[in-house]
């Protein structure tokens, strides 16, 4: 999906209020989570790289938490590959 803020997948599909941006920059993968009921939580974070998310991941391992989830990197490699591909008018 994409909107006035990007490129965007749902994290969790059943909440539809949540969204997980996506873009590349110098070849690595970056998040930004929006949130409808929550507005403030795009300006008080900020974009993530990927590697974050995998540290985080396994810093959380074993506690019921799986930051992966929620930033799928197969799911955004597909959106950047998506959107390269799609013709611009």
């Amino acid at each position: 999906m994409k909107d006035e803020k990007g490129l965007f997948y749902w994290p969790f599909p059943q909440n539809k209020k949540v969204r997980m941006y996506v873009r590349e920059q110098d070849g690595n993968l970056w998040f930004r989570l929006w949130n409808a009921d929550d507005p403030q939580l795009w300006d008080d974070h900020g974009w993530v790289p990927y590697g974050a998310v995998k540290k985080a991941g396994e810093m959380y391992r074993g506690q019921g938490f799986d930051p992966q989830q929620a930033y799928d990197l197969s799911l955004a490699t597909a959106l950047i590959e998506e959107n390269r591909g799609a013709v611009k008018t």
